[in-house]
């Protein structure tokens, strides 16, 4: 942890026309037990706050100074000048080398100790890869810096989603969904599981790929021919595994009541559950990482922007994990 004392967390709103320099402007208001220091353009955020109407004072940040607990009305700003102002709702490619910049300060002081933990705010992908930069999410984007096989989970109060496979046109899903990707990702979430949450011996639910889980391979090979052999490998060391499992009927109460996690094979098989539970509630994790770093679970909202409009709880709840990862970490 940071000088031993305060956990240190930095903070990227993300798209600057979006969503995420009104929340980070809400979640000042409050007090944090955390020197939360928000890597943006002061101009940008002394900008949204006047818009939303709110009264707020901006700190530089001095890496040379013992971090001090975060006071409501005040936002300790790491500056990173825009290419080109802001406007609410207009994205534009210009800025997107900026928005890059915040992600990769936030995860090298990461890697450097400077911080104990990083929540993001969401990002456009869309207008990054216009720009010219081969992007394809914040998560693949800070494990290029970090290094480490990133295992993405949301989670929400009474469930935890993680995923086999992330980002991934779905005709894609089936051919990355190997042995080794599958052992690592499992061998990560029960790892993580452990050391993170402190979850002694957690047991986690394993969707199948295909309808009905395959139905004993008339709807696809993949349950026998990759899930299951990697399931009993896993069980035979311990782990407490159930499944390859229908997705359609696994996140019930029946089993989801003794669960810790549930592990999905693609991206909308299991987060549309979970999102429909809690959105707006829920954090992204990236385990895997050597680092700690949780999002929001929503997008940039452009017509929001600006209006005063955005929910500030994900971020809050991001914020409240990376928090608590942090202090059980240290």
């Amino acid at each position: 942890m940071a000088f031993n004392s305060i956990p240190r967390i930095a903070l990227t709103p993300g798209e600057p026309a979006g969503i995420g320099p009104d929340l980070c402007i809400q979640l000042a208001q409050q007090e944090f037990p955390c020197q939360l220091v928000v890597i943006a353009s002061p101009e940008l955020l002394t900008q949204r706050a006047k818009q939303l109407g709110f009264s707020i004072r901006i700190n530089e940040f001095d890496s040379s100074l013992p971090p001090t607990i975060h006071t409501a009305g005040c936002l300790t700003v790491l500056p990173l000048d825009l290419a080109e102002p802001a406007q609410c709702g207009q994205i534009n490619p210009q800025n997107s080398r900026y928005v890059l910049k915040t992600i990769t300060k936030a995860t090298k002081g990461c890697m450097d100790g400077l911080f104990d933990a990083m929540v993001t705010g969401p990002v456009h992908k869309g207008i990054i890869n216009n720009a010219g930069f081969n992007f394809s999410g914040h998560t693949e984007y800070i494990a290029g810096i970090t290094g480490g096989h990133p295992v993405m989970m949301l989670a929400t109060p009474g469930l935890r989603v993680a995923l086999a496979t992330t980002h991934l046109a779905l005709a894609e899903v089936s051919p990355a969904l190997t042995h080794t990707r599958l052992r690592t990702v499992i061998r990560i979430l029960g790892h993580d599981l452990r050391t993170r949450f402190h979850i002694d011996n957690p047991k986690i639910l394993v969707c199948g790929l295909n309808p009905h889980a395959g139905e004993n391979g008339h709807m696809g090979r993949e349950e026998i021919d990759i899930i299951e052999p990697v399931l009993e490998g896993f069980r035979q060391q311990g782990l407490d595994l159930l499944g390859p499992l229908p997705a359609d009927t696994v996140f019930t109460a029946k089993y989801l009541d003794s669960a810790d996690a549930v592990l999905a094979m693609y991206h909308d098989q299991g987060l549309p559950v979970l999102k429909y539970l809690g959105f707006g509630k829920a954090v992204n994790i990236t385990l895997g990482l050597p680092i700690i770093r949780t999002s929001v679970d929503h997008g940039t909202a452009l017509d929001l922007a600006g209006t005063g409009k955005a929910d500030p709880g994900s971020l809050f709840v991001a914020l409240q994990t990376a928090l608590s990862m942090a202090t059980n970490n240290s």
